[in-house]
């Protein structure tokens, strides 16, 4: 009991000296019945400093990141701005690419539907860019020139739904002609929201050119806003957009908030885990 008392508060002292540094049970600790509990402590020690330990939770995926902001979830204008994350990990705005006015749906933000005029809330992937336009000179994305035989199936019942297709009919439902549609479609990049195409889930939810007008689910900014966000977007850099209430600059830059020490969820989590194994190790010991 003693003996595991020792190893324990070992480890606990370990980790709070600081995550990253090599670490090892003492050697003045007791070495006999409990020689296996402290063989575990150490290889616990050894796999927070060591390559492929776990990353901080938060740890940034992407480095671009588009943040669409409203006051409340029934507004229908957002603020939007571009942000990019400098060599240092940290999230900066983009110079000339807001903020700017943004039009959400008729039905503010929340849980996307079809036949619903709502904006998708959360974070999301931007993947496909398309427009009537030539693609903008230093567009990095994949991008096509639509014609009229463009589609974006919304056909609930379609096995293409909530996707690109090229027809020369409707595919049938809610599907919008990505053509005939008119100018605000002349540039567009897709928001990535519904992954698995989940009919019923909205489909068809783009960044695009605004009209001024509310949407029916996209988010709609200026032409030349639109334009420069086309041809700053990287493929590479994992671009995804932010759409919420009261949101701030992107907050997934590691160590960001001070007063937590740099590792400190997984400390939590290691510590939670041993103190869970605990009554185990105990009844192993005293056997």
């Amino acid at each position: 009991m003693l003996e595991l008392g020792f190893a324990f508060a070992a480890l606990l002292g370990a980790l709070v000296v600081g995550v990253g540094q090599a670490a090892a049970v003492p050697q003045t600790a007791p070495s006999t019945g409990s020689d296996s509990i402290t063989a575990l402590l150490d290889n616990l020690l050894k796999g927070l400093t060591q390559p492929g330990a776990p990353a901080v939770p938060g740890a940034a995926e992407t480095s671009q990141m588009i943040v669409a902001t409203a006051p409340v979830a029934t507004s229908q204008t957002a603020m939007l701005t571009a942000f990019e994350k400098d060599a240092t990990g940290t999230w900066k705005p983009v110079e000339g690419i807001g903020p700017t006015k943004a039009m959400l749906g008729e039905k503010g933000m929340g849980k996307a539907q079809d036949n619903v005029s709502r904006t998708p809330e959360g974070t999301f992937p931007l993947n496909i860019a398309f427009g009537r336009q030539d693609k903008p000179e230093g567009t990095k994305m994949e991008y096509f020139k639509t014609t009229p035989r463009d589609w974006w199936d919304s056909n609930e019942k379609s096995p293409t739904y909530n996707t690109h297709v090229q027809s020369d009919t409707s595919p049938g439902g809610d599907s919008e002609n990505l053509y005939n549609i008119g100018p605000v479609y002349d540039y567009a990049v897709n928001i990535n929201h519904n992954p698995t195409r989940t009919p019923g889930d909205a489909s068809a939810i783009f960044l695009h050119v605004t009209d001024g007008k509310p949407t029916q689910g996209c988010v709609a900014i200026a032409r030349e806003e639109m334009v420069k966000i086309l041809q700053w977007l990287d493929p590479a850099k994992n671009p995804k957009m932010t759409i919420g209430v009261n949101i701030d600059a992107p907050k997934d830059v590691p160590n960001a908030q001070a007063d937590k020490l740099p590792g400190a969820d997984v400390i939590g989590g290691v510590v939670g885990n041993l103190a869970n194994l605990i009554p185990t190790l105990l009844a192993g010991s005293a056997s």
